[in-house]
């Protein structure tokens, strides 16, 4: 069996907010795949069903996002599912918006989420999907930046993300994890610099603006 954990805050005044986009990936692969994620089992609303033919635990913490650990180290010693066959979902202030990059393992890089899953399962080594939620604008702060929501022109980009994000999951149950990283990882490093240069055109617009 696969787990597959999407991180985020639980609670109605946290729905759609860029800290809360591993939540949406697991609702994207639930609708797709018929799974029902409302049973709150181990901390979190979980569902089991099955993707590609492969039997998947779908897990959303309800934790908060900097105890997500607890959460996860439930699901996981009760099911004994080995390291490997963990993937977590979750948003990357790194990326831009409807890009998402793929690691086998790796540190927390900053995300209190993850930070908080390495210490509880002793290890970094479990695959991880990032979502690309966009830079912090100067003049914010972190925090208000990943609980604030997508405006309207932001949410076809991260509704691109999650569609990414999904069928990179997709890919990984089928035991094709350096397929997907080729195909979206590749994708990232390529695209970035455009990117950037055009978002700093637009964030100096922004800032005249103001």
């Amino acid at each position: 069996m696969y787990i597959i954990v999407g991180l985020g805050n639980p609670g109605r005044e946290y729905e759609q907010t860029k800290h809360n986009v591993g939540f949406r990936v697991i609702d994207k692969l639930a609708d797709k795949y018929n799974i029902d994620v409302t049973k709150f089992k181990h901390k979190a609303f979980t569902g089991d069903g099955m993707i590609n033919g492969k039997k998947v635990f779908l897990v959303k913490p309800q934790t908060y996002m900097n105890l997500s650990g607890e959460s996860v180290k439930e699901v996981m010693s009760f099911y004994k599912v080995p390291i490997e066959n963990l993937i977590v979902v979750f948003d990357d202030i790194s990326l831009p918006m409807s890009m998402i990059r793929l690691r086998e393992k790796g540190s927390a890089g900053g995300h209190n989420g993850i930070k908080n899953i390495i210490s509880h399962m002793g290890t970094d080594g479990f695959a991880r999907v990032k979502v690309g939620i966009g830079e912090k604008p100067n003049g914010w702060d972190l925090a208000d930046y990943v609980l604030a929501k997508f405006n309207k022109d932001e949410e076809p980009l991260i509704e691109a993300g999650i569609d990414k994000a999904a069928e990179a999951v997709e890919m990984m149950l089928d035991g094709k994890m350096r397929d997907a990283m080729n195909k979206f990882n590749k994708k990232v490093k390529e695209e970035k610099p455009e990117k950037k240069n055009k978002n700093e055109e637009e964030n100096n617009d922004g800032n005249e603006n103001r």
